[in-house]
């Protein structure tokens, strides 16, 4: 009995020699558009859609495959002899292998805004063949990812295109439609409904299983968002888990968040226990560990840099659960492994490089919050503006952006003091401001550190001026905070009193 494939692809990579191979296991191929012009051009034997369908392509092509000989040849149930009887009586042959992967409208809406453009990029006949031939795989191969072509060859080969077979590549293609139309309508509401439509869609790509989740009874796995992961997440050594990415994921947001500069970030259960930016990642280390090795020991650190022999020594003298940074040399690798329990993450870049996404969620009892996601702008710190009569130096200002910036990446209310490029001491998750302030500077003089002359920074504003007033007992020479409150004259003037330089950004960066 005569097997027939329907391919039409815009992601043309691959398709000539899968038909080829198709073909020479006694398929007749059945081809639109482009992809009929690439297999003929190829000398593959293939019936353009327009003999099969009896009907002419019409529309600028709009109209293709829409059409009963088509999609009856895809729907009809082999296992039912009415289903037989009617396709024999219509004159419609069955298609038992379907191929199409979308017109690019990721692609399209990357490149242009030209409206009409965009919606002449959204495909019609690709998702109405992808879920016919879906719906029935009991009878119908439906492949949807390029990645499968050789996957596919193999089992038709070998005769193993069972319907476990089938049914997996069934899942795929509606996952795929699922993803594309809800692209579309991600898409359409952020140019008409300000990314706030009535629905919302959050699709991501399955990456990999975690040992588990937060706790060993949970499930769970690391999905993507636009192949960030697979293009800069390699794993030098170890199992990444569920609460690993999480640290990793606040970690490298906190280094990566200067530019070039040499940051290290440490970070414990979701909190910077650690930050500095030194001449050298090494000394970076070694001052961010300074601020709470007792916290740092089975911690996650984040390095902005590639991690040297020099550095990975000073990180073996105590026990680190993760190192996350931009690469490593052959032999820090081999020190740091000497570690049994070590994990060793990296992106095989330069520096750290963040995805930036646009939004972010969170799961609340019956559902989720969305929104834009929140950044320091570059200029924030720079353009803030002096409230007091004493302005900071240029190295206070620095400590000023350092402090700013990793407050606003702690979880509220915090506060944050740096001196000299170092973070010494920080307070988050407090009920109240005065106690993150007061627990910042009890848990330095635990560690006995000199937090006098250190810059404290706020990520949102000081209700009182209780604050300023605890932070002058530390010696505290500079603040920066939004502003905002009823009270910002007291505050003003309590920064006054002391002598402090004080800033207001005027932008608040709750992270609850």
């Amino acid at each position: 009995m005569k097997k027939r494939a329907l391919i039409s692809v815009s992601d043309k990579s691959g398709v000539v020699n899968f038909a080829k191979e198709l073909v020479g296991l006694g398929f007749e191929i059945i081809s639109t558009g482009g992809t009929y012009k690439t297999l003929k051009d190829n000398n593959i034997a293939v019936i353009e859609a327009n003999e099969v369908t009896k009907f002419p392509e019409c529309f600028e092509g709009r109209v293709k495959t829409l059409n009963p000989y088509i999609h009856g040849g895809i729907l009809h149930r082999r296992d039912k002899q009415s289903h037989l009887d009617q396709a024999k009586e219509l004159g419609i042959e069955g298609i038992d292998l379907v191929c199409v992967n979308l017109y690019p409208f990721k692609a399209t809406i990357e490149k242009t805004d030209d409206f009409e453009e965009i919606i002449e990029n959204i495909d019609i006949g690709g998702p109405a063949m992808v879920r016919s031939a879906a719906k029935n795989f009991d009878s119908v191969i439906i492949i949807t990812d390029v990645a499968d072509y050789d996957l596919v060859l193999q089992n038709l080969k070998n005769g193993t295109n069972s319907v476990e077979f089938r049914r997996d590549l069934m899942i795929k293609a509606y996952e795929h439609t699922a993803a594309y139309d809800s692209m579309i309508a991600n898409y359409m509401n952020k140019r008409f409904k300000n990314g706030f439509g009535d629905k919302t869609f959050i699709v991501g790509n399955k990456v990999f299983d975690t040992r588990y989740g937060e706790n060993p009874h949970q499930k769970g796995a690391l999905y993507e968002f636009d192949a960030h992961f697979s293009n800069k997440f390699k794993v030098v050594k170890g199992e990444p888990s569920f609460n690993n990415m999480g640290d990793i994921s606040g970690a490298a947001k906190i280094a990566s968040a200067f530019g070039d500069d040499n940051a290290i970030a440490i970070v414990k259960h979701g909190n910077p226990c650690g930050f500095a930016i030194k001449d050298t990642l090494l000394e970076s280390y070694t001052e961010a560990l300074k601020c709470d090795p007792i916290s740092a020991f089975g911690g996650v650190v984040a390095v902005n840099g590639i991690v040297e022999l020099d550095l990975a020594k000073k990180m073996n003298e105590i026990f680190l659960e993760v190192v996350f940074a931009a690469d490593f040399t052959a032999e820090a690798v081999e020190e740091l492994s000497r570690k049994q329990r070590i994990k060793l993450f990296s992106q095989g870049t330069k520096k750290l490089e963040m995805a930036n996404d646009d939004i972010n969620f969170k799961i609340v009892d019956g559902g989720f919050v969305l929104q834009d996601a929140d950044k320091v702008g570059d200029d924030e710190v720079k353009n803030a503006k002096q409230v007091s009569k004493l302005s900071a130096s240029s190295q206070e200002m620095k400590d000023l952006e350092i402090a700013y910036k990793v407050a606003s990446l702690t979880k509220s209310n915090c506060v944050v003091y740096v001196k000299n490029s170092a973070m010494v001491a920080v307070g988050m998750g407090m009920t109240s401001r005065v106690d993150a302030a007061k627990a910042a500077l009890r848990k330095a003089a635990d560690m006995g550190l000199d937090v006098s002359g250190a810059c404290l920074a706020s990520e949102a504003f000081f209700p009182f001026r209780d604050s300023i007033d605890e932070a002058q007992k530390a010696g505290v020479k500079c603040v920066i905070e939004p502003g905002g409150s009823v009270r910002d004259d007291e505050v003003i003037q309590a920064a006054d009193e002391y002598g402090m330089s004080l800033y207001f950004t005027g932008v608040r960066h709750f992270l609850h």
